[in-house]
């Protein structure tokens, strides 16, 4: 097969899922992917149904793990292609100690985070990126916490491909979808998207009239320049790729990995994995 099929959803009518799904669809079948070749990886929320709707290798796992699993499968076999689709919640909050420190591990894997600045599953609290003073029916006086930047925090900690996107602008998302599978090493893109239901802020409308595409003269390549579109979130909005650095990924600099057979077709011997074990009983 050299197609992707996608399935029913239980998405709302109008989430801006759907058109994350459409893209990524279209952006695996542009580079030519067949669904054996890629594995998709979720954690828990709206966003992290997303491998269950579509024909491709799939795991989903704990809230805020999705990351240690997908970074598993690639160093076990680096011939898949492995992407994370999960949300601002599960990405940022419950998972952010491992967004962080497989940012820096650099495993050749790629991150889709669904961020529509809220918990969409458990029916509209506050998530780590919602902005301050946003009511909810959990914070009914506003939220008071200062909202989480992913953009900034990624290239603090040493991302090499750090971009962002929007799920109403479609030819925009499938082409840093397709930059990012393609890059060698941890790629990230935050993919600002509406939740009709729980969030009355940050709506369609909300982003389109703020997002702008990066200038044509615009150099990915400027970390200072990157950290300042990092800063830029309010009535103007960037998308497109802040920041974009050529690094060794983990294989690469692994003395076992780095050559020969994928870890899943080298041999084994039980009996030494046993003794290993009995060392510690």
């Amino acid at each position: 097969m050299d197609t992707f099929s996608t399935y029913e959803t239980a998405w709302c009518p109008g989430c801006g899922n759907f058109n994350i799904l459409r893209c990524l669809k279209t952006a695996l079948e542009e580079l030519g992917k067949d669904p054996f070749e890629v594995l998709m990886v979720a954690g828990i929320g709206q966003a992290a149904k997303t491998p269950q709707y579509i024909s491709a290798n799939r795991f989903c796992g704990l809230h805020g793990r999705s990351l240690p699993a997908a970074v598993a499968a690639k160093i076990a076999n680096e011939k898949l292609t492995v992407i994370v689709n999960t949300g601002d919640g599960d990405s940022y909050g419950e998972g952010g100690n491992h967004f962080i420190h497989n940012i820096r591990r650099n495993v050749d894997i790629t991150h889709f985070v669904h961020d529509n600045q809220i918990y969409g599953l458990t029916k509209g609290q506050a998530s780590p990126t919602t902005g301050e003073g946003h009511k909810t029916d959990v914070q009914i006086n506003g939220n008071s916490n200062t909202p989480f930047n992913p953009i900034l925090m990624a290239i603090s900690a040493g991302a090499g491909f750090v971009a962002r996107s929007f799920s109403g602008d479609t030819e925009h998302l499938i082409s840093v979808m397709k930059e990012a599978i393609s890059y060698k090493g941890y790629a990230f893109v935050d993919i600002l998207q509406p939740c009709i239901s729980f969030n009355k802020v940050n709506t369609f409308a909300f982003y389109k009239n703020r997002v702008y595409h990066l200038e044509d003269n615009y150099d990915p390549t400027d970390k200072m320049a990157a950290f300042g579109k990092a800063l830029e979130f309010g009535d103007k909005i960037p998308i497109g790729i802040i920041y974009r650095e050529t690094k060794a990924d983990f294989h690469a600099k692994n003395q076992i990995l780095k050559s020969g057979e994928p870890l899943l077709n080298r041999p084994t011997d039980p009996e030494v994995m046993e003794k290993l074990i009995q060392e510690f009983v």
